[in-house]
Order: C-alpha cells, then sequence, then structure tokens
C-alpha cells in the first residue's frame, strides 16, 4: 500500500489546499512545497529498498477493482519505472519552488500541480490495461489547465493542440486495448485487462502485432514526440508558464519513451524487429531536423524545445538498438534529458521574469552583468551538448555504442546531431551572455536570488554526479534492461496463423514475454479465479 500512498499523496495535498483561503497565498505555495517535498522524500524509499540484482516487479500490490470485466487495481516498480517515478516527485517539487512568482489564483495553480502529479506518476506504476489508460487520459487535464490558464499570449491555442493531440493518438490505443481485451477472452476463456495475464498468454502473429504495434505507437509518438508528431510541442512549451515547460520536458515526453519500453517491446517483439527500419529513419530524422530548427530559432523557449525533438531521437534509437548498450543509454538519456533540458527552461523563466521576452537578440553581454547567472547557464549549455564530464554524455555515447552494432548508418547520421547541438548551443549562449550590452535595458538585470539557486542547485548536482559516477543510476535498470533484450530477441520470430485469422506466436525457447517485466510470486494469483 505504500506505493499506492506515495502516488496519490499529491492528489490528497489538492483536498487541503481547497480549504486555504485564496488570500493566503505564501501558506498555499509553502502547503504545496511541502507536499512535494515530502512526496519525493518518501519515494527514495522504494530507490532504497529497490533489489538492483532482480528483474522482477517490485513493491506489487493487487486487488480486484470492476470483477465483472476483470479489472485490477494493479501496481509495481521495476528498473524500467523506478527512476522515472522518483524523477516526476523529484521535478514536481523544483516546479513548484520555481513557482513563486505566479500571481493568478495561486491556489489553483498549486492544486493543477498535485494533480498532475499523482497522474504522472500513476503512468508509470499501472500495471493493468485499464488503469493505465486512466492514468494516462488524467494527466492531460491538468496540464490543460496549466497551459491554458498560466501561460502566454497564445495559451488557449497551444492548449487545445496539445489536448488534441494527444487524445487522438490515444483513442487508437484504446482501440488496440479493446481488441486485446476480446482476443484474450477468446484465446483464454477469460475477461482480463492484466497487463502481466495478457503478456504471458496473448499469442498474435506477425501480421497483428504490426497493426496494434502501430496503434499503440502513434500515442507514444506523439507524446515523445517522434518526427512529424512533433508540432504541438513547440507551441505547448512557448506558452507554458516555467513550471509547465519543465513538467513537459523532464516528464510528460517520457512517457511516451516509457511505453515504448512496457508495451510495444514486450507484447510484440517480432513487431517491433520488423518496423524498426522505418522508427530508425524517423529517428535519425529527428535527431537531425530539431537540431538545424533549432539554430534557426529566435525566441529561446523555442530553440530549447526543438532541442528535445532532436534528443528524444536518441532515445528512441537506444531503445530500438535491441541490445543491452543501446537500452541502458536510452533509459539514462532519459533522466539526462529531464535534467538539463529542465534546467534549461528554469534559467529561460527566469530571465524572463526580468526582462518579459525571450528572443535572443534582446540580450547580449549578460556575463557582465549577471555572472552568476551565466555561470549556472554555462553549466546546464554544456550538459545538454554532452560534454564529458556531464550527464549528457554518458547517455548518448552507450546509445551511439548500442545502434553501432544494430545499424551503423543509423548510428553515423546520429553522430552528427552531437555535433549539431553544439552548434546551437554555444551559438545561443554566445550571443546571450557575451559580445557588447546592445539594449540599455540588460543593465538593469539583477543576479540570481537565493530561491532561483536553491532551484537550480539539486539539478547542477546530478548533471555532474551521473557526468562522473553513473552507477547508482544504471545499477538499478541493468538487470530488468538484460531480461528485456534477451527475451525480446528471443521471441522475435513468429508464424502467421492461418486465413481465418488464428495467429500463434512460435516462442523460441522455454521463456515468456512476461518474464519481461516480473517475476509473479506463486502465492499471487494473477487473476482472480
Amino acid at each position: 500500500m505504500f506505493l499506492t500512498f506515495v502516488t496519490f499523496l499529491p492528489l490528497i495535498g489538492c483536498f487541503f489546499l481547497a480549504f486555504i483561503p485564496d488570500e493566503k497565498s505564501e501558506m498555499i505555495k509553502q502547503g504545496a512545497l511541502a507536499i512535494a517535498v515530502a512526496d519525493f522524500l518518501l519515494s527514495l524509499v522504494f530507490y532504497q529498498e529497490f533489489d538492483m540484482h532482480s528483474p522482477a516487479m517490485q513493491f506489487e500490490f493487487m486487488v480486484p477493482w470492476i470483477e465483472a470485466w476483470g479489472i485490477s487495481y494493479h501496481v509495481g516498480l521495476d528498473g524500467i519505472s523506478l527512476l522515472l517515478y522518483i524523477m516526476t516527485t523529484f521535478l514536481t517539487a523544483i516546479s513548484i519552488l520555481a513557482s513563486w512568482h505566479i500571481k493568478k489564483h495561486i491556489k489553483y495553480y498549486m492544486m493543477a500541480m498535485l494533480a498532475l502529479s499523482t497522474g504522472m506518476l500513476g503512468v508509470f506504476i499501472a500495471l493493468d490495461f485499464f488503469m493505465f489508460y486512466v492514468f494516462w487520459e488524467f494527466q492531460l487535464v491538468p496540464m490543460y489547465l496549466i497551459i491554458g490558464i498560466w501561460g502566454g499570449p497564445r495559451r488557449l491555442y497551444a492548449a487545445v493542440k496539445f489536448f488534441l493531440y494527444t487524445a487522438v493518438g490515444s483513442l487508437l490505443m484504446l482501440v488496440a486495448i479493446i481488441w486485446i481485451y476480446l482476443e484474450i477472452h477468446h484465446q483464454t476463456g477469460q475477461f482480463t485487462t492484466d497487463l502481466m495475464f495478457i503478456t504471458q498468454h496473448l499469442k498474435v502473429g506477425l501480421e497483428v502485432q504490426q497493426w496494434l504495434f502501430l496503434a499503440f505507437f502513434l500515442a507514444f509518438a506523439i507524446k515523445v514526440p517522434m518526427f512529424p508528431f512533433h508540432t504541438w510541442l513547440p507551441d505547448a512549451h512557448v506558452e507554458a508558464p516555467t513550471a509547465g515547460s519543465v513538467i513537459l520536458a523532464g516528464v510528460l515526453l517520457k512517457m511516451g519513451t516509457y511505453g515504448f519500453l512496457r508495451f510495444n517491446l514486450p507484447l510484440f517483439p517480432a513487431a517491433s524487429h520488423e518496423l524498426f527500419p522505418y522508427i530508425g529513419w524517423l529517428a535519425v530524422i529527428g535527431i537531425v531536423y530539431g537540431a538545424l530548427v533549432a539554430m534557426v530559432q529566435e525566441d529561446l523557449k523555442k530553440l530549447v524545445a526543438y532541442s528535445s525533438v532532436s534528443h528524444l531521437g536518441f532515445v528512441m534509437l537506444g531503445i530500438f538498438a535491441f541490445n543491452h548498450q543501446g537500452m541502458s543509454g536510452a533509459l539514462l538519456q532519459n533522466i539526462n534529458h529531464g535534467i538539463s533540458t529542465s534546467a534549461l527552461f528554469l534559467m529561460v523563466g527566469m530571465i524572463y521574469d526580468r526582462r518579459h521576452t525571450r528572443l535572443i537578440k534582446e540580450f547580449g553581454g549578460l556575463a557582465k552583468i549577471i555572472p552568476v547567472f551565466t555561470v549556472y547557464f554555462m553549466i546546464v549549455t554544456l550538459s545538454s551538448i554532452g560534454l564529458p564530464g556531464m550527464n549528457g554524455f554518458v547517455g548518448e555515447f552507450l546509445i551511439l555504442i548500442g545502434m553501432f552494432q544494430t545499424d551503423i548508418l543509423f548510428a553515423v547520421i546520429a553522430t552528427s546531431g552531437v555535433i549539431l547541438a553544439a552548434c546551437y548551443m554555444l551559438w545561443m549562449f554566445q550571443r546571450v551572455m557575451f559580445l557588447e550590452v546592445t539594449n540599455p535595458e540588460n543593465e538593469k538585470l539583477t543576479d540570481m536570488t537565493l530561491r532561483e539557486k536553491f532551484v537550480m542547485i539539486p539539478l547542477i548536482v546530478l548533471i555532474f554526479w551521473i557526468g562522473i559516477y553513473p552507477k547508482p543510476f544504471t545499477q538499478t535498470f541493468d538487470a530488468t534492461v538484460k531480461h528485456l533484450v534477451s527475451h525480446v530477441n528471443e521471441n522475435s520470430g513468429t508464424s502467421h496463423g492461418d486465413e481465418k485469422g488464428e495467429h500463434h506466436a512460435a516462442i523460441k525457447g522455454k521463456a515468456t514475454v512476461a518474464q519481461l517485466i516480473t517475476t509473479q510470486s506463486s502465492t499471487t494469483p494473477l487473476v482472480k479465479e
């Protein structure tokens, strides 16, 4: 029950905030921050108690929910989801601390942030299709409100675009879930939405796997976002408040990559291998395209937004490298991107609060005026580039090693993205921080406040920690990745069924795909008899 408590603690906190009078804004902010920090500290217990050597699902809890439909409340964490879960609680606390300047509807803003946290945490622990879909859709609502109410001048357009893109992709995923629900009943005689049971017993041929893979692919590719499904992201980032951009980049985009690892690869291993060339091309196009478009941006936030399209292309390549190095790099780069890009958005937000503009041409020579800010900004910029000794280098290096073993062409094209990243990030840093002070408004700028330093220091520490000593992070998912790679590769061969649609997977060896996700205790039934 502890996992459930930590997940729903932010939502419980919303109800307490609801009873605080609107005029007591400081109490509301302090209360929201206390809840978020407590949630983060409690989530660290999972890291401490986690068995690093086991690929099994841990902290599992399962009770029947809607028994007539075979729906259960089934949650757990493994190596794939543990760090993403902790990063969500961490960035929620950082985002609330960075939102102290919010003036409009403070109570409702803080309630939306906490509700969003519960929605995102639920996605990472759900082991039931129905539960997963509920949490996946639930987190759309608070983010829609955060962008639509507290965003920039075109906030309504950006909020609606974000909502429609994600919702449309999710509908096809829902269709696939319903098909699987009916098919598993046809094959086993049981109505169930339990992911563990379905992964173990669902047997479909390559053609059906491909259709199901594509239905899930659209939902997750939009969320990543992969090229060409990325067009909602720059608008959402530019119009969202600073904390909204942090959560978007740090957590929401990771829900897409997590979906591929949790659903597409284990459920449809043959289709994953079959469709790899197409996904690989989309990923490398995204890497190069995102970098080139970022290079010509005049808005700081839009530049960082397009850099995310490029960086997440690396993550997708790592996932579909189908080897230990590539997939480990993808999981680590998920965390690295969440840290570095969140830090970039925070620093852009700080300069925007002072100047109320994000146009690069409005700045120049800031290093002479705000030197402390410049040092922090330089560290985060170099981290985003992937400088050795910082977090971005480790993830990209592992991904490229993995992809060189799978497809040299994709690896070579992806390597150009590293060079392009240095071009657009360093050129941006030069134009903003160096040269001469040409705008007299910049001479009035003040350096970082104590609160802003407190916001940035944890992120800076993580940038160097992962870059110098990544073992505490990589060891959490090593065992799970080895299982995932082994079994996806072993189960990638499928045989077609007859023309009547009876498809059966030809599993190589005795292992089942369910072992990718969990080693279920014999004392805990997967489905209520």
